[in-house]
């Protein structure tokens, strides 16, 4: 199969099912079987994709792409047994990164469900087409990606992993945000307009959050 089929849904799933790792083997740039290029589509989701872990918590090196073709037997051993080296010093998932299990999996259903929305503005705002990895590396570490990522994917996220978080059971503002990695002045924004727009109420009996 070729890699420009590897949808992000895939590698969450595979986080959300307990792999401590994912790791991703395309052909060589340049190399396509397909002569579609996918490799690159590939390359631009590794990256999208490790800013979304990031973003929730989660090592982003845990989710690796290497270029490799059928013949290169040696060299798929040597990466693989680095790989699973790095995973065995970054420790489960979850537990490497401080992140109680049943909070982890509130994170990557959030994430989940936000799949749909993110290929959208993906495809509309944040797609580009480079023709080196150097200027996909550069891309996603510039202030103009940043900025857009802010603009569409963050605070979208947030509010998702906050009514995951909250199926767990009702929670106080400084649970919430020990939970999500906020900031107070964040966290605040984020329940008041979460409130207003009828996805959470506030429980006087406990003194908590929770779902509406």
């Amino acid at each position: 199969m070729c890699t420009g089929r590897v949808d992000l849904a895939f590698v969450l799933r595979a986080f959300s099912n307990g792999a401590d790792g994912v790791f991703i083997g395309g052909c060589w740039p340049g190399e396509c079987h397909y002569v579609t290029e996918g490799n690159y589509d590939a390359l631009f989701n590794m990256h999208l994709g490790r800013k979304l872990l990031e973003q929730i918590g989660v090592n982003p090196e845990r989710l690796r792409l290497e270029w490799m073709s059928a013949s290169e037997g040696l060299r798929y051993a040597e990466v693989m047994n680095d790989f699973g080296k790095k995973l065995k010093q970054m420790g489960p998932l979850g537990a490497g990164e401080g992140i109680e299990e049943s909070v982890l999996a509130a994170k990557l259903e959030a994430v989940s469900k936000l799949i749909p929305y993110i290929k959208l503005v993906e495809r509309e705002r944040l797609r580009a087409r480079f023709k080196s990895e150097e200027e996909y590396e550069a891309f996603f570490a510039s202030d103009d990606f940043a900025r857009l990522f802010n603009e569409l994917v963050v605070d979208k996220l947030a509010v998702s992993q906050l009514v995951q978080i909250l199926r767990l059971g009702p929670l106080s503002t400084t649970e919430i945000t020990s939970a999500l990695g906020l900031k107070p002045s964040e966290v605040s924004r984020h329940l008041k307009d979460s409130t207003r727009h009828g996805l959470i109420r506030f429980d006087e009996g406990l003194k908590r959050f929770a779902l509406v």
